[in-house]
């Protein structure tokens, strides 16, 4: 692992996290409607479940699932259980009292971070493609290097994901006196939840 090869590693890595996919909009959403500590929470799940992800990449855990039909399926499955779940879950928020909905409770939304990336089997495949690009694999330590820049690419995700919840945050503040903004921010993290729970009905191993 050459200092260029970190370099531009973390480079490609900040890039894709910034860009605006399903993690990053949701982390935006909570981050409005519940302030900058309910989207660095959630944020935190998340990053927790690539904890998970990196690990079974690294050491041919997430490819026996990959290679298996039953096991890809169930995963699948799962995960679409579980965004369709919680995208239901947020139209019952209860606008009116939003930093004091138990939705918004740190040991909930830590939990729903780690199980929207541990049951989405996008992510299994996205690290199955996107670390070994990175490694040497003519060296006898392969699995470890993949850990290693999946610990980096989950390092930076925090980083990133924190700064755009505080810079989210503010414009809650702006927003938060709008009555119009409290009663349809909830549809709009059901929307993310929905989307990315379909979506996942047709990704295929």
């Amino acid at each position: 692992m050459t200092t260029d090869n970190l370099i531009y590693f973390l480079s490609t890595a900040i890039l894709l996290t910034l860009m605006p996919g399903p993690d990053m909009l949701f982390v935006i959403a909570q981050s409005i409607s519940g302030g900058k500590k309910a989207g660095i929470t959630i944020a935190l799940g998340l990053c927790s479940g690539l904890i998970v992800h990196t690990i079974g990449a690294s050491f041919g855990i997430s490819l026996l699932i990959y290679n298996s039909e039953i096991g890809f399926l169930i995963l699948k499955y799962l995960g679409v259980a579980y965004l369709l779940y919680l995208a239901f879950m947020s139209l019952i928020e209860d606008t009116i009292n939003l930093q004091n909905n138990k939705y918004f409770k740190k040991s909930h939304l830590y939990r729903k971070g780690i199980l929207m990336n541990l049951l989405n089997p996008k992510v299994l495949l996205f690290f199955l493609a996107f670390l070994p690009q990175f490694v040497n694999q003519e060296s006898d330590n392969v699995p470890m290097q993949m850990f290693f820049y999946g610990m980096f690419f989950i390092i930076q995700a925090i980083v990133v994901f924190s700064i755009v919840s505080v810079l989210s945050s503010k414009i809650s503040e702006r927003l938060i006196g709008n009555s119009n903004f409290l009663k349809y921010i909830k549809f709009v993290k059901a929307g993310i939840l929905f989307f990315i729970g379909v979506s996942l009905l047709f990704v295929n191993n």
